[in-house]
């Protein structure tokens, strides 16, 4: 296929083209100068730039090795994973239930309460922090520091957009294959696993890309929610760089590991990512 043509046979433009690169260069070059930066000395990145590394050196792989022994990062990883994963799953399930009974049930006070739910996303999640941490502290459930209390923190906050986008994606589907469905005498729940939850996909999968980049990044809350001792890769980022900045050169090798699980993901789901923003932008 020629390289200056679309799929459906329009050319290319050259303007484009061109905006295309110098866009993933841009977006590329931070990632670059943190990899290049991650393998030189605390001496050799503070008095010179990451591109004079070529003919100024500095080199070293000593960052990598004790950024492990140092801040536990490996501990760190996994328990990244385990807060990530399920505070994912979670609420993307709920979601999809509701999202369904929002589309494709009637039921007194439902648009009422799906502009409830709407309204929630506008809430800064900071201002909930104080009664949660009471809710969830030794004074309430009892349950801050666990894995537990981050998996709910995540699925609450999480779930307004997930219901929102699965809602307005579910909306775009034909109503007319549940409404057979139903007179075959299909249940609600046999309509939704077996037919729109598969045709939700690729939605499903978009929100659960950037539910897991949200979660993996989070910083704030599992801080506050989780001990020391099972907190997550993010927060031992932060605590590697000191109060008079010992320990810089330890970070960009810290958080360039903290990258490879979400660009594995997002490379993986990226098809799913772009089928789900894009479906329903185009009507035929």
């Amino acid at each position: 296929m020629n390289a200056g043509r679309l799929k459906d046979g329009r050319q290319r433009s050259v303007v484009s083209m061109v905006t295309m690169f110098l866009l993933a260069l841009l977006w590329t070059l931070p990632t670059l100068g943190l990899l290049v930066t991650s393998f030189r000395t605390r001496d050799a990145a503070a008095t010179s730039g990451w591109w004079e590394a070529l003919w100024k050196g500095g080199w070293t792989a000593d960052n990598y090795a004790r950024v492990f022994e140092q801040a536990d990062l490996g501990n760190a990883f996994l328990n990244g994973v385990a807060v990530a994963v399920p505070a994912t799953i979670i609420p993307i399930m709920f979601a999809a239930f509701a999202a369904y009974a929002f589309t494709f049930m009637d039921f007194k006070g439902k648009d009422v309460l799906f502009i409830i739910i709407v309204a929630v996303m506008v809430v800064p999640i900071q201002v909930a922090f104080q009664p949660l941490l009471d809710l969830l502290g030794p004074r309430g459930l009892g349950i801050s520091g666990q894995y537990l209390a981050v998996w709910l923190l995540h699925t609450g906050f999480g779930m307004p957009l997930a219901i929102y986008v699965l809602r307005n994606y579910m909306a775009s589907l034909p109503y007319s294959v549940v409404e057979s469905a139903r007179i075959d005498g299909c249940s609600n729940f046999q309509i939704f696993w077996k037919l729109i939850a598969p045709m939700a996909m690729p939605a499903m999968a978009a929100f659960a890309t950037l539910q897991f980049l949200w979660v993996w990044n989070d910083l704030l809350i599992a801080k506050l929610f989780l001990s020391n001792d099972n907190t997550t890769v993010i927060v031992k980022l932060q605590q590697l760089l000191g109060t008079q900045g010992q320990g810089a050169e330890l970070l960009t090798a810290g958080a360039f590991i903290s990258m490879v699980l979400p660009m594995i993901v997002f490379f993986t789901l990226q098809n799913f990512l772009v089928r789900g923003m894009t479906s329903g932008a185009v009507k035929g």
